[in-house]
């Protein structure tokens, strides 16, 4: 699927939207009185499975402004012979803004994924992206029962590969990711990039202090990049605290940045 986003009449709007194949994207929502659209990715058959290979492209023009999210959480069911793939490339013009934030990443027993997105921005441009990742059921109520999780973020800005953000997850392995090797006791994943100017060490220190009271049990990082932008990471046993603590960090961005009030999606 592809979507080009451009601003008119003080809206930001879909000025050309493709699908083919298993993904959709629904009807455009303004959750507010900003001219920020709203679009919703949706997969009919309900989950991923082996060999499926889905693209997702994005342009948003100089000035647009874009919040992108899926319509459930995406589901990886067993992989047996060739694992499921997501490649999404998005381009960013001048003083653009994408707010990427789908919902939670569901990994069931067996199931292999690589999830790929590259980023090309302006250096004016805003970048904020989530992701929960979770381990799915499993017949004999064990936890990482999925066989390999790859998740790749390679983000350029101004035509320099600036953040590279490179994660994987292969249980069972050398080192399995529900020993004190990896996540040590934790369950579920959490990650937040945000690449902006307004990007400082205050901003990181105000997201820490609103956020490590929420993580109660878990682990929290945040770190700065050199894009400006700042990563984070939580570890917990809840995706239902994950989500609250993603939330909250986008939030606190969406007010300070731009004046917004807290996001309601409305999905449930």
């Amino acid at each position: 699927m592809s979507l080009d986003i451009d601003r008119r009449a003080g809206k930001s709007i879909a000025v050309r939207q493709f699908h083919d194949g298993a993904l959709r994207i629904l009807r455009p929502h303004y959750l507010d009185g900003s001219g920020q659209v709203c679009y919703v990715i949706v997969n009919p058959g309900g989950a991923y499975l082996g060999g499926d290979k889905y693209l997702i492209e994005v342009s948003v023009a100089d000035g647009s402004d874009l919040l992108l999210t899926t319509q459930s959480a995406t589901k990886i069911y067993r992989t047996p012979n060739d694992r499921a793939e997501q490649h999404t490339h998005i381009r960013l013009g001048a003083n653009a803004r994408l707010e990427l934030l789908p919902d939670p990443l569901i990994a069931y027993r067996e199931a292999s994924y690589g999830q790929v997105s590259c980023v090309d921005m302006d250096p004016t441009a805003s970048l904020v992206m989530a992701e929960v990742l979770t381990p799915g059921w499993s017949p004999d109520g064990g936890l990482f029962r999925y066989d390999e999780i790859r998740m790749r973020n390679e983000i350029s800005i101004g035509g320099r590969l600036t953040v590279l953000d490179n994660l994987l997850i292969r249980p069972g392995t050398g080192s399995p990711v529900d020993s004190s090797n990896f996540m040590s006791h934790y369950t579920h994943l959490g990650s937040l990039l945000a690449v902006d100017a307004r990007v400082d060490q205050a901003l990181v220190d105000d997201l820490h202090t609103l956020l490590a009271p929420m993580n109660d049990g878990g682990r929290l990082g945040l770190t700065l990049l050199d894009g400006p932008g700042l990563a984070l990471r939580a570890l917990s046993h809840s995706t239902e605290r994950l989500n609250e603590m993603l939330a909250a960090a986008v939030d606190l961005l969406r007010k300070r940045w731009h004046g917004q009030e807290p996001l309601n999606l409305r999905k449930y």
